[in-house]
């Protein structure tokens, strides 16, 4: 996993929409707060992004945007997001070209790793959280980067 103090790799791709995103035009709009999550549907992705939904007002209150990343298609995002009503996009890796610029890719190249950055304006992590199992750090870690952006 990249650490502090790292350039955030840039990416491009698809998010739940079929439109092409850039980490370099999300940053044109202030700090960034990415996660990466395993799957769509599965209870502990389910709790996470709905997590962050609940947190979405302080977020961007704080003057922060969230976005997240797994494998799955555009479709299978669009489905989560329309039934869980998540407010940020989700983009398409299905090639796991961020996941592994971000070096989240999982053991042995299987699934994903639970990560989520904060990077600045700047396009460099400013901190950075790996919980594969305890969802809670990742909320956890939220709320401080919304306590330090405030």
């Amino acid at each position: 996993m990249l650490k502090a103090g790292t350039k955030a790799p840039d990416f491009s791709l698809s998010d739940e929409n079929g439109e092409m995103r850039t980490l370099k035009k999300f940053l044109a709009n202030g700090p960034l707060i990415l996660y990466f999550y395993p799957a769509d549907f599965t209870p502990g992705c389910t709790k996470e992004a709905c997590s962050i939904r609940d947190l979405h007002d302080d977020i961007t209150g704080s003057g922060l945007q969230v976005v997240g990343i797994s494998p799955q298609s555009a479709q299978s995002h669009t489905e989560f997001k329309e039934k869980h009503h998540l407010p940020f996009p989700l983009l398409a890796d299905e090639d796991k070209v961020a996941v592994k610029a971000y070096d989240v890719n999982g053991p042995l190249g299987i699934g994903v790793r639970r990560a989520t950055f904060l990077i600045d304006a700047d396009g460099i992590i400013q901190d950075a959280v790996l919980a594969d199992v305890f969802i809670g750090q990742h909320t956890d870690f939220i709320n401080k980067a919304i306590a330090l952006n405030s």
